[in-house]
């Protein structure tokens, strides 16, 4: 059965992550996603699976944080899109219209790919969370211009809202180079 939620933690300690990422996978029937350190000296631990399961498991993390938590979020029903363009590891040939949202932070920036997954028919192409990017995160996101634009335009509320936004762009007829860097 595929994962319909995602919980996420972020943390201030390194050795904190490890305890929180373990008290996680044991406290309920989730996967692990992601688990690393992140730019910045922080680690984040990223779970998939149903949605009572994921609450429980990003509620047993915070409480084991020991004062490390930076963030935590649960999105229940996350576009299946989201699972995809965590883990990318096979390049999409994109179709039409770039998008891009960049953020300060992982946890809005999640958000925000969700959002603009379930906006408008757009593919996620890629969620690059804070590696190499001084603790950003941003996604790239395909289809027509309009849809390109509705997408980038509710992901971009999401960040705003949240005072962490860095861009949003669209592109409507992107040079075939700038896709090969995207790919």
């Amino acid at each position: 059965m595929p994962d319909k939620s995602i919980g996420l933690i972020e943390l201030s300690s390194v050795a904190a992550g490890f305890e929180v990422a373990d008290t996680m996978l044991k406290a309920g029937n989730v996967r692990l996603l992601l688990s690393r350190s992140i730019c910045s000296g922080k680690y984040m631990v990223l779970i998939g699976g149903e949605t009572a399961a994921v609450e429980a498991a990003v509620q047993a993390g915070a409480e084991a944080a020991n004062g490390c938590l930076i963030d935590s979020f649960t999105i229940a029903n996350v576009h299946p899109d989201v699972f995809v363009a965590i883990g990318r590891t096979q390049p999409v040939q994109p179709d039409g219209a770039l998008g891009i949202l960049e953020s300060f932070n992982v946890a809005t920036l999640i958000q925000a790919a969700d959002a603009a997954a379930k906006a408008a028919a757009v593919q996620l192409l890629e969620i690059r969370l804070a590696m190499a990017l001084g603790g950003k995160a941003f996604c790239t996101m395909t289809g027509d211009v309009a849809s390109v634009q509705a997408a980038v335009g509710a992901g971009r509320r999401v960040i705003a809202d949240a005072g962490v936004l860095v861009n949003a762009v669209v592109i409507s007829r992107p040079h075939p180079d700038v896709y090969r860097e995207v790919i």
